[in-house]
């Protein structure tokens, strides 16, 4: 029936629940920085599995899910801008081309946010899946050829003259920390961004993308794509 409307499934439970876990896990990751640094561990690390598992299921997903179904060339990106501010807005049953292409930079700046942060904690605290051993330098030098005859008579007292402690590469930390802050401060505008971006839609496209992201399901009829 021609315009008739129906409902669709378009979104699986993956996308939905991952993004709303991936809106909680940022925010918590943003609001909480140095003053609470396990939880601002935990969140990233539950931000960096998401974006990775996204970026899987971009490929081998649900037909919506997929990059392929919602990236499109920055000519359709503007012309679906230019047609949604003219008040003819073009209908998708999945992302639109300006959503699309929000996905996409999020999921870059995101993946950027969690791989500079790990790179900081690696400096600064010697954990997490950057750190590295060869971090730990002993504060007291000791010659093993000095020590070679006397090593099985002295070996107590070389582990209690070894001072072990984290050396920390202050111009590496001030790199990292300042690559970390950019890209978590450009997520933030992208959100921002993003929900206002959901905003202008629902009101002049009609559509109810909240809900839709809620229950996974989208009121359509022919002049949608």
């Amino acid at each position: 029936m021609k315009n008739g409307k129906r409902t669709v499934k378009v979104w699986d439970p993956l996308v939905r629940i991952g993004h709303w876990t991936l809106v909680i896990a940022f925010f918590t990751a943003y609001l909480t920085e140095d003053d609470f640094l396990a939880q601002h561990v935990w969140a990233g690390y539950i931000v960096s599995a998401y974006v990775l598992v996204r970026l899987v299921w971009g490929v081998i997903g649900s037909r919506y899910a997929r990059f392929r179904s919602f990236l499109y060339s920055p000519a359709k990106v503007f012309g679906y801008l230019k047609n949604l501010l003219a008040g003819k807005p073009q209908h998708y049953i999945g992302h639109n081309p300006a959503g699309g292409t929000m996905v996409a930079a999020l999921l870059i700046c995101l993946a950027g946010t969690a791989v500079t942060g790990m790179k900081l904690y690696a400096v600064e605290e010697n954990a997490g899946p950057f750190a590295v051993a060869a971090q730990l330098m002993p504060t007291h030098s000791f010659s093993l050829v000095e020590n070679a005859n006397a090593e099985d008579d002295d070996e107590n007292k070389v582990h209690k003259d070894l001072n072990f402690g984290h050396k920390v590469d202050k111009q590496a930390e001030e790199f990292w920390e300042e690559w970390h802050e950019t890209f978590a401060n450009l997520t933030l505008a992208l959100v921002f961004l993003h929900i206002l971006g959901v905003i202008v839609s629902s009101v002049i496209d009609k559509e109810k993308l909240v809900k839709a992201m809620l229950s996974g399901k989208k009121e359509i009829d022919d002049t949608y794509r």
